[in-house]
């Protein structure tokens, strides 16, 4: 298995966006959709089995939709935005399987923290709330591939080998 991480350092607007989230909303979730739509295309073209860390639906469907109903990326931006994803995600083969990794808030807090970005260490708690949130009802709406859902709260999948190896496994049976 290939792992696709996110680019979380390649986006220009990502620790303007944690400083002032309403100002840099739309550019940084713009960035992310134009990169992700490239980096699937790059994927669908490559040999074997790749774990993508984020893909584009979940950024345009969680991400980018959770900053609209704050009120972070206006209605007019938005309806630009959903028009672009939209007819992005047409062109696309979805997914072979959709991974969702659950977790509760407090878990995602203390991985913030051991992950050590300085531009995450103040995210407000309510947005990564509604983030989960939005994760459980996309989710429940989900259609486009199989779903796995991994309860990872007790999982320490990328220190420990054990709990590494058993999430490969049970991925891999799902394939």
């Amino acid at each position: 298995m290939t792992p696709s991480f996110e680019p979380n350092d390649q986006n220009p607007y990502l620790a303007d966006f944690y400083k002032d989230m309403k100002t840099w909303a739309f550019r940084s979730q713009l960035f992310f959709l134009t990169h992700k739509f490239r980096l699937h295309r790059e994927l669908e073209r490559t040999a074997g089995t790749v774990l993508q860390d984020r893909t584009l639906y979940e950024d345009a469907e969680i991400f980018a939709k959770n900053l609209h109903r704050q009120r972070l990326i206006d209605k007019r931006d938005w309806k630009t935005y959903w028009e672009l994803y939209e007819t992005i995600s047409e062109s696309l083969r979805p997914p072979d399987l959709m991974i969702y990794l659950r977790c509760p808030v407090q878990t995602i807090r203390e991985r913030i923290r051991i992950r050590g970005r300085a531009m995450e260490k103040d995210i407000p708690t309510r947005y990564l709330q509604r983030l989960n949130a939005l994760y459980e009802e996309w989710f429940e709406g989900y259609k486009l591939s199989p779903v796995l859902v991994l309860p990872t709260d007790k999982l320490d999948y990328l220190t420990n080998l054990v709990d590494r190896v058993d999430l490969f496994r049970q991925i891999e049976k799902h394939l």
